[in-house]
C-alpha cells in the first residue's frame, strides 16, 4: 500500500513504519478484546464461545484501529514514548470501549453471546497491549525508566515558536525537557530531521515535517496554518559549514533568527536540565567548515603538571588562553610576562579566581629588554616557555617596521637565548601562516623568528625549540571577526578588502591546544629537530562569505539591511595565505589534526650576525637597512611597498 501526506503542497511518501504501527494497534486491540472476552466468560462461569469471541474481537479491533488512527497513535516514535502518548492511548481505548458497549449489548442475538464486562475489561487490556511495547521500546532506548512529564508546552504569547532542525536523538531530549516545564520560553511547532522513517510522524505531539532540505516547504506549510516560527534551532553537533550556511541564508529570507542546542561536549559533570535546554547563538566557530580539532590532553597534562611555566604576552588573546588552559594542568608555578599593564592585571584577576592555589608571579616587562629578561630567567628558572608576545597587525607593523623587527625578531632572540642559557627544557614560539612566502613585514619577521628557533633546535642542546604555525584566530584582538561585529552593530557598512580574499581560521581554544600539543610533540626526545608544527585547518574561508554569514547571524540580510563595501587590499596583504612553503617537506606529526614541516635550515652563526646588524639598524632607525636585512634573512620576502629614501624615517 502506498500513501501520501502533503507538506507545503508537496506530496511525501508516508513511512511504512506508520502503517506497521497502525496494523499492530489494530491486531493488539482485537487480541485485547479476546482476552477480555475470555476473562469475562470465566468470571461469569459460562462456557467458551470461540465464534462469538472472534466476531466481537474483529469488530472491536476495527473500531480500535479507527480510534488509533484518529488519535495519531501510529505516528509517534516508540523509542520516544512519553506520558502524553500513554494518555492518548488510554483515551483511544476509552472511546473504543464506549463505542462498542451499546452495539454489543443491542446486537447480542446477531453477534452471539458476550460477557457484559468484556468492553470494560477490554479497556484495560487494550491500554496494556498498546502502551506496554511502547514503554519497553522507550526503556531500552533510554536504558532508564523515563520520568513523567508535568505538562505539555503550549503556544502562548509568552513563548517563542521555534522550528527544530537536526538529529532526532538531539531533538527529543530538548522537546521532552520543554514538556516538563509548566511554563517555557519556547514552543516547538515543527521538526525537520534525517531518517525517512520519522517523516509524517510526531515526537511528543510535535510533527516531523520532513528533512533538513524541506525547510522552505515546512515554513510554507506552517504559514498556511497561521503558525509562524520566529526562530530556527539547530540540533546537530556535526552539521557542516555548507549546510549551516544554507540554513542561515534561508532562515534570513524568512526573517528567522538562528540558534543551536548546546553541544554534548559543552556539558560538564553535574550540568542541570536547564543548561541542556538553553538555546545558544550560532558561534562563529560553527562557520569554520570543519569539526574543531580535539587534541591529546593527557600528553599536555604530562608536559605541564608539576613544572614551572613562563608565558610571554600573557595578557593577549592567545597568551591569556594559554594561561587559562595551562593553569588547569596544575603547573608548580606560572610566570606571566606582559608589557601592557591592564592586560596583565585582567588575566591576573581571572587566574586569582580560576586557580587561587596556584603559585604565580606577574611581571610587567618587555621581551625586547635583554637585561630584564635575563634577570627574570635567573630568578624563575622556568622549565617551559611559551612565547606569545608579538606585534601581529599587518598594516600597523608595515607602518612601524622598526618596532615590528624589534619585537618579532630581536625579542624572540632574547627569549630563545635566555631559554638556552638558563636550561629551560622547551621553548614554544607562536608563529603564523603569514610567515610562508611573506608579502608583508609582519610575516617576514615571524619567518625570521621561526628560522632562528629552528637553528637553535638543530644545534642539539638540551633545550628544545618548537615553532607552531596557524592562521587567523576568530575573536582575537585585531582579527576581522570583531571588526565585522562592530560594523554590523552600527548598521554597516561591513568593509571587505577584496571579493576573492581567503584566510585560514581557527578558534582561540584550538590555537592554544595546538601550542600545547606541539610543545608535547616537539619536546619528545624522539621527535625530529627543527620542525614547524601546523594545525590542519581544512579549506580556507572566503572573507566575503564570512561577512555575509555574520550578518545573517545577527538576524539581518546582507546587502539589504547591512551593506558590504570593498575597500581594496591594504599594504602587505595577500589574496590568500599558505601553510607550507614549497621547499618544506610535509610530514605526519602522529596526532590527528596536526602535521609537521621539515626545516629550511640557515646556519646559526649567519642568523646571529644578521640579528646583530638588525639591532644596530633599529637603534639607528634605519628603515631601509631593516628592510634589506629582512630580505637577506628571508629571501622569499616579496616586499610590496617602496623603500624609504632617507634614514630615520620613524625617528
Amino acid at each position: 500500500m502506498t500513501a501520501h501526506t502533503t507538506i507545503g503542497g508537496a506530496p511525501r511518501r508516508a513511512s511504512v513504519f506508520v502503517w506497521a504501527a497502525l496494523a499492530y494497534d489494530t491486531l493488539a486491540s482485537a487480541a485485547a478484546f479476546a482476552a477480555a472476552f475470555q476473562t469475562g466468560m470465566q468470571l461469569a462461569g459460562q462456557s467458551h464461545q470461540i465464534r462469538s469471541m472472534v466476531v466481537h474481537a474483529v469488530i472491536f479491533g476495527a473500531v480500535a484501529g479507527a480510534m488509533a488512527y484518529s488519535h495519531r497513535l501510529n505516528r509517534a516514535v516508540w523509542r520516544y514514548t512519553s506520558l502524553s502518548d500513554a494518555m492518548m492511548i488510554a483515551r483511544a481505548a476509552l472511546f473504543t470501549s464506549v463505542l462498542v458497549y451499546f452495539p454489543f449489548s443491542v446486537w447480542r442475538n446477531q453477534l452471539g453471546p458476550s460477557p457484559s464486562l468484556a468492553p470494560v475489561l477490554a479497556f484495560f487490556f487494550m491500554v496494556a497491549f498498546l502502551a506496554g511495547p511502547r514503554i519497553l521500546a522507550r526503556y531500552y532506548a533510554d536504558e532508564r525508566t523515563p520520568r513523567p512529564f508535568t505538562t505539555h508546552p503550549r503556544l502562548t504569547g509568552a513563548s517563542v515558536p521555534v522550528l527544530l532542525v537536526g538529529k532526532a536523538g538531539r531533538i527529543e531530549p530538548f522537546v521532552r525537557e520543554l514538556h516538563r516545564k509548566a511554563q517555557s520560553d519556547y514552543s516547538v511547532v515543527g521538526i525537520l530531521t534525517e531518517g525517512k522513517e520519522w517523516h509524517g510522524r510526531h515526537i511528543h505531539d510535535v510533527g516531523v515535517l520532513g528533512d533538513v532540505d524541506d525547510l522552505a516547504e515546512a515554513l510554507t506549510f506552517l504559514g498556511q496554518r497561521q503558525i509562524r516560527p520566529q526562530r530556527l534551532i539547530i540540533a546537530d553537533d556535526e552539521m557542516g559549514q555548507g549546510r549551516l550556511a544554507e540554513l542561515l541564508e534561508l532562515a534570513s529570507g524568512y526573517g528567522l533568527t538562528v540558534g543551536r542546542l548546546p553541544r554534548l561536549t559543552d556539558f560538564t559533570p553535574g550540568a542541570d536540565a536547564e543548561s541542556f535546554s538553553a538555546i545558544q547563538p550560532v558561534d562563529l566557530a560553527d562557520l569554520l567548515g570543519r569539526p574543531q580539532v580535539v587534541l591529546d590532553r593527557e600528553a599536555m597534562r604530562r608536559l605541564i603538571f608539576g613544572r614551572s611555566v613562563l608565558i610571554t604576552g600573557a595578557g593577549g588573546s592567545i597568551g591569556s588562553e594559554l594561561c587559562r588552559q595551562i593553569a588547569d594542568f596544575c603547573p608548580s608555578r606560572m610566570t606571566l610576562l606582559e608589557n601592557g599593564e591592564f592586560n596583565l592585571y585582567a588575566i591576573g584577576k581571572e587566574l586569582d579566581e580560576r586557580a587561587p592555589q596556584l603559585s604565580r608571579r606577574d611581571v610587567l616587562s618587555d621581551v625586547r629588554d635583554g637585561p630584564s629578561v635575563q634577570r627574570l630567567f635567573a630568578q624563575e628558572r622556568p622549565d617551559i616557555v611559551f612565547h606569545a608576545a608579538a606585534l601581529k597587525h599587518v598594516p600597523l607593523v608595515e607602518a612601524n617596521l622598526i618596532e615590528g623587527a624589534r619585537t618579532n625578531v630581536l625579542g624572540v632572540q632574547v627569549i630563545a637565548d635566555a631559554c638556552a642559557r638558563y636550561g629551560a627544557s622547551a621553548m614554544v614560539l607562536i608563529s603564523t601562516d603569514k610567515a610562508v612566502n611573506p608579502h608583508n613585514v609582519m610575516g617576514a619577521t615571524k619567518r625570521w623568528a621561526e628560522a632562528y628557533c629552528q637553528a637553535m633546535d638543530l644545534e642539539g642542546g638540551p633545550t628544545r625549540f618548537v615553532a607552531v604555525r596557524f592562521g587567523n584566530v576568530l575573536g582575537s584582538s585585531g582579527s576581522v571577526a570583531p571588526l565585522f561585529q562592530r560594523q554590523i552593530a552600527a548598521g554597516g557598512p561591513v568593509t571587505v578588502t577584496h571579493p576573492d580574499v581567503t584566510r585560514f581560521f581557527m578558534t582561540i581554544p584550538e590555537a592554544v591546544q595546538l601550542v600545547l600539543q606541539a610543545s608535547a610533540l616537539g619536546s619528545d626526545e624522539d621527535s625530529l629537530r627543527g620542525e614547524v608544527h601546523v594545525l590542519d585547518m581544512g579549506k580556507p574561508i572566503r572573507i566575503l562569505d564570512l561577512a555575509r554569514q555574520m550578518i545573517r547571524l545577527s538576524g539581518k540580510q546582507p546587502d539589504v539591511d547591512v551593506k558590504i563595501e570593498f575597500i581594496g587590499l591594504r599594504p602587505g596583504e595577500k589574496l590568500f595565505e599558505e601553510l607550507v612553503h614549497e621547499h618544506e617537506r610535509h610530514t605526519d606529526a602522529g596526532q590527528l589534526g596536526v602535521f609537521s614541516v621539515s626545516p629550511r635550515t640557515t646556519d646559526i652563526a649567519i642568523l646571529r650576525r644578521q640579528m646583530a646588524e638588525l639591532a644596530m639598524a633599529t637603534a639607528n632607525f634605519d628603515e631601509a637597512k631593516v628592510l634589506r636585512l629582512l630580505q637577506a634573512a628571508v629571501p622569499e620576502f616579496a616586499f610590496q611597498g617602496e623603500y624609504p629614501s632617507t634614514v630615520g624615517g620613524q625617528g
